[in-house]
């Protein structure tokens, strides 16, 4: 494996940074990953920058809006990772969407690993692992045979007009629990 190509930011600095200068932050590194793009692409476009992205979802790359999306709660709660390895993801999707024929590319397919690898130094995670309890909260719980299910609101209000849903586990339909309370862990 080859070094990272963007330097190392150091955590206890960005620890220190209040949420302006952290977003600031977030935004340089974004500027660094896309002046390395732009040396094997000059005619990459700049991508645009919003902090508005929820749930579990650390960062996307959104064509339509042109830009690239993070996740507030879990840049603020992660941010070194969030620069070493959400932000070269991110900017990876947007060059491979930008290249001939990357519209048609699987999303994290061979061009967009030989991206991670050759151009960033990194490999080529699709997933995170951050905790995303805070980002996308789940308080409704619900029981089958076998275990408990935490739902978002969003997942409650469709089960409470109609929708079933199943465990994939033991196929039996999921009932209502309640709210799950706070000293209850999740």
């Amino acid at each position: 494996m080859t070094t990272p190509a963007l330097p190392d930011p150091d955590p206890h600095w960005l620890a220190g940074l209040d949420a302006e200068a952290g977003r600031a932050a977030l935004r340089e590194r974004v500027e660094a990953a896309y002046a390395l793009c732009r040396e094997v692409h000059p005619a990459l476009p700049r991508p645009g920058v919003w902090l508005d992205l929820r749930g579990r979802s650390a960062g996307q790359a959104h064509f339509g809006r042109g830009g690239l999306r993070f996740n507030p709660v879990l840049f603020d709660e992660n941010r070194h990772a969030f620069l070493v390895e959400v932000v070269p993801h991110e900017m990876a999707h947007w060059l491979v969407h930008h290249l001939e024929g990357g519209p048609r590319a699987k999303p994290h397919g061979h061009e967009w690993r030989t991206v991670m690898r050759r151009l960033f130094g990194l490999a080529p995670r699709t997933t995170h692992r951050f905790d995303t309890g805070r980002a996308s909260p789940a308080p409704h719980r619900y029981r089958c045979g076998c275990r408990e299910h935490d739902f978002t609101a969003r997942r409650h209000a469709l089960a409470r007009s109609g929708r079933a849903y199943r465990c994939r586990h033991c196929a039996e339909t999921l009932v209502y629990m309640g709210l799950r309370t706070l000293d209850e862990p999740s």
